[in-house]
């Protein structure tokens, strides 16, 4: 069956060059983008009850944009003027990137990792006799904990923000070709706003082995995979499936 509508359960890209962009035009198809899940912060005074002290610690780590913002969210709602000698590790260039929105850069301590949580092993290491804060969400990777219990450094995870489900029932009666998804909570919000949901012709796209695993235990058949060696995007995977069944067109 040919592809001519694809929902796309992430914000729409901002910039203009996207992949997704490339795609609709090359291929005279309509994407959309709809968030099927949120972030809400968590409460300066919810955080108190973790019982976090900002004061006690000398080093931050910083896994997303995400606990970028929502530290200093709360460093402002605690009233907790932002140490100069404070220790930022960021988890990738992207996330030390952004911290430029908050800090001027060459005046602060930063360190950044490749890209998962475990390239950061060796700069923590480095600095081990600091203490550590992870703000994080309530849906943390289990690498992160993993990685800092086997470096036997002394830190403390805080939930600073929340996956949330979003309301989509504006899309009740709203029928896409292609569903893409990126996380186990996006397609267990497609559950929670459609539970009678029945996929028929519906192609469902995954990205990543747990949003896989999400999917098939739904009982959803999963029709296009990222990332795979030949397709190591959701955009190439998208690419490559329309390419074929849309041949003829």
């Amino acid at each position: 069956m040919k592809v001519k509508t694809i929902l796309v359960s992430q914000p729409e890209p901002k910039v203009e060059n996207s992949p997704y962009f490339e795609l609709q035009q090359k291929h005279k198809i309509k994407i959309d983008f709809r968030p099927f899940i949120h972030v809400e912060g968590v409460s300066a005074k919810e955080i108190r009850l973790q019982k976090i002290d900002l004061n006690h610690y000398t080093a931050i780590i910083l896994t997303s944009r995400n606990a970028v913002d929502h530290f200093f969210r709360v460093a402002d709602e605690m009233r907790y003027k932002v140490p100069e000698g404070l220790k930022y590790f960021c988890q990738s260039e992207a996330v030390a990137f952004y911290l430029q929105k908050y800090v001027v850069y060459r005046k602060r301590k930063i360190y950044v990792g490749a890209k998962d949580f475990a390239d950061l092993s060796p700069l923590i290491k480095k600095y081990k006799d600091e203490k550590f804060l992870l703000p994080a969400s309530d849906q943390l990777n289990a690498d992160a904990p993993i990685t800092l219990n086997s470096l036997k450094v002394d830190w403390a995870q805080a939930i600073f923000y929340r996956t949330v489900m979003s309301d989509l029932s504006d899309l009740a009666d709203v029928y896409y070709d292609v569903l893409a998804f990126f996380s186990p909570t996006g397609i267990k919000s497609l559950f929670k706003n459609f539970p009678d949901f029945q996929q028929n012709n519906t192609r469902i796209a995954v990205f990543g082995s747990t949003t896989q695993k999400e999917a098939l235990d739904h009982g959803l058949r999963i029709d296009i995979l990222a990332p795979t060696p030949e397709t190591p995007s959701m955009t190439m995977a998208l690419e490559k499936y329309i390419a074929e069944a849309n041949k003829g067109k």
